[in-house]
This record gives structure tokens, sequence and C-alpha cells, in this order.
């Protein structure tokens, strides 16, 4: 199983709100298999090494340099943190603290150093979740299995949920057979709302897409009980009492993969319909402009973009070919500065893209 603690849109707008004489931002390949870390780690040692040599040929203060070893090697050399990981690691340092989060997304090996962290790989594990749930539903057997990417799923354990038909209503379905089919479905209704009910709390915190595997009535009516915006719009018609939950997952990656292009393809048409209003900008000035007075609604950006320069209190820019101090890349800051009056920002490949432009905006008001 991943061990993953993606950063809350809070956490993400925390970290692009710091400057420091000296941010690190680490971005290397980890696995989930424990005996497959030792290369993460050499990797990790290798970009600590180098930061530490750019920031002393940069002039940083000796006793900054020295608070900012301890940091990084505090990761490096603490044992038990690497015993559960994800695909990649993210880790942020300053002189004065330090971040790391383990994602389920597949990040290229990355080490940045400037005034402020390097945050646009990051914006894609919050852009498409790479975990899952599969409700198998059945009257004698109802489970809640989470699953990522490619690792092995897992059965969880739902306070209050009951796993089956019979132990929910108890008395009252001894009695059905008495009353015929519509009664029948009735106590089915009461059975899936207790269902919803309980996993209301944890879909709550979770924003990972819900896939349904059941068979008729009671997918229909599970449907019609249901409150959580999680749930996909396929079901995958099977009764899934007798298969195991690695079976489930084969069986319901289709599913997401439809699940994924159907959200791609409902924003390339948002993205049409509000062209015609005059609410779609790509143009990097007006979109810069825009998210500094929170006029974005919703913004992708190209997550391969490289694009340096500044941008003032007015959402005014100055493009630049390299960084130097000063200068950082124009895609982070938007998507801060955006995130931070409300939008949704999305980062996604290039190919992906309404129309292979690095930012497409969709506005509150017409241009």
């Amino acid at each position: 199983m991943l061990y993953v603690d993606i950063p809350s849109r809070e956490e993400y707008a925390y970290l692009a709100d710091i400057r420091s004489d000296a941010c690190i931002s680490i971005y290397i390949q980890t696995s989930p298999l424990h005996q497959q870390l030792e290369a993460s780690k050499i990797q990790l040692g290798n970009f600590i090494k180098e930061a530490l040599l750019q920031v002393t040929s940069e002039g940083l203060d000796k006793r900054r340099i020295a608070l900012l070893k301890d940091e990084l090697y505090s990761v490096l050399e603490d044992e038990s943190f690497w015993d559960l990981h994800a695909r990649s690691l993210a880790v942020f340092a300053t002189p004065d603290s330090v971040r790391t989060y383990r994602l389920a997304n597949e990040l290229s090996n990355r080490l940045q150093v400037g005034e402020r962290f390097y945050l646009k790989p990051l914006l894609r594990a919050l852009t498409f979740p790479h975990s899952a749930y599969i409700l198998a539903l059945s009257e004698n057997q109802t489970r809640l299995i989470e699953f990522f990417a490619d690792s092995p799923a897992e059965e969880m354990k739902v306070p209050a949920m009951p796993t089956r038909f019979k132990d929910a209503m108890g008395d009252a379905a001894l009695n059905d057979h008495h009353h015929g089919a519509v009664h029948h479905k009735v106590r089915l209704a009461q059975y899936t709302r207790r269902i919803d009910q309980a996993l209301r709390p944890l879909f709550a915190r979770h924003d990972s897409p819900l896939l349904l595997v059941s068979t008729e009535p009671l997918a229909s009516i599970y449907r019609s009980t249901n409150t959580l915006p999680n749930l996909t719009d396929e079901t995958f018609f099977s009764n899934a009492e007798h298969l195991g939950a690695s079976e489930l997952v084969t069986l319901v990656r289709p599913l997401m993969d439809n699940y994924y292009q159907a959200q791609l393809n409902a924003l390339a048409s948002r993205f049409e319909v509000r062209s015609g209003e005059r609410r779609v900008t790509q143009d990097f000035s007006d979109v810069a402009r825009a998210a500094t007075f929170g006029a974005i609604d919703l913004l992708l950006i190209n997550l391969d973009c490289t694009m340096s320069g500044t941008i003032d209190d007015q959402g005014l820019i100055t493009f630049s070919g390299n960084k130097d101090a000063s200068h950082y890349g124009l895609i982070d800051e938007i998507a801060k500065r955006a995130i931070a009056t409300g939008a949704r920002v999305l980062a996604v490949r290039s190919e992906d893209l309404p129309s292979g432009a690095d930012l497409n905006a969709i506005l509150r008001y017409p241009l």
C-alpha cells in the first residue's frame, strides 16, 4: 500500500507564501517497496550536497548554511521516515524549517534553489487524485476498498457502515416476504441510506472518486439514496461477493480511465462555452492580472512550462529568459494568486490543454 500525505490547498498556499534566503525544493522518485528506497536516499543525499554547495557559492551566511544542513539531513537520516513511501517525495527546506510530502504520482528527480519554493510539480498531486475507492455492494456483503495507482488494494473498516442487509434491518427484514417485492425495495433503500450515512464522514475528508460494483436493483437503489459527490456515473455490474480486492481493482480500472477522460472532456466543453461569452483568456499578462484581482474561476496550467520572470502587486509581468535571485516561475506565482482567491487550479500535460496554450483561464466575468 502507498503511504501518501498530499498537501491541502491551504498548505500549498502556505508554502507559496514562504520567502527565505535559501528555499530548497527537492523532488525524488521513490517506491512503496522498502528494498528499492536505497536509490532514493542516495539521490536525496546527492541533491543535499549540491544544494549546500550552491548556497555556499552564493554567499549564504555560514550559520544559516549549518541550520539548512541540519534540516535537510534530519530527513535523510530519519530511519523511521523511510519505512513508508509512495511514488515520489517532495522536500521543502529553509534554514528554519523542513516539510516533506509523499506523493502517489510519479515526478522526475529535480532540485531547485531560490528565494521561494518551486511548487508546480506539487500542483499535479492536487489536480487528479491517484487514489480511488470501490464500494462492492450486495445484500450479503458490502465492502469499501481503497487503491492507489498500481499498488495493492486494501479493504477499509468504516465505522457504523452495515455490511449485510439482514444485520442492518434486523427483524424488519425477516418480515419482508409477507409484503412483496415493493416493500423489500423500501427496505433496501433504508439499507443503502445507512451505508451512505456511514461513508459521509470519510468522503468529507477525501475527494477521490467512488466506483460502484453491484447488481440491479440494488445499484439503482443505492444511487437514488446517495449524497456523495465522489460517486462516479458508471457502475460495474457484477456480484462482488466472491471477488477479491485485487480482482475488483482490475475490473474497475477502465471506469477510472473513463472518469478522468470525461472530466477532461467536460473542461474542454466548458472552455468552449465560456469562450463564446468572452470569459476565456490564454494571454499570460491577462491571466496574471486576473489572478491578482480574483477574477479567475478555473485555471488550467501546463505542467511543463518553464517561463520565468516577476509579477508585481498590480499583476504586471516582467518576463525573463533566465532565473536569477529575483526571478521565479511565473506559473507558480499565477497559480498561487489564483488559489488564494478561490479559483480551481489544475495542472495538466500540454496535450490535455484545450488549445495547447500554457495557460487557459475561465474568468468570473467577461473581459
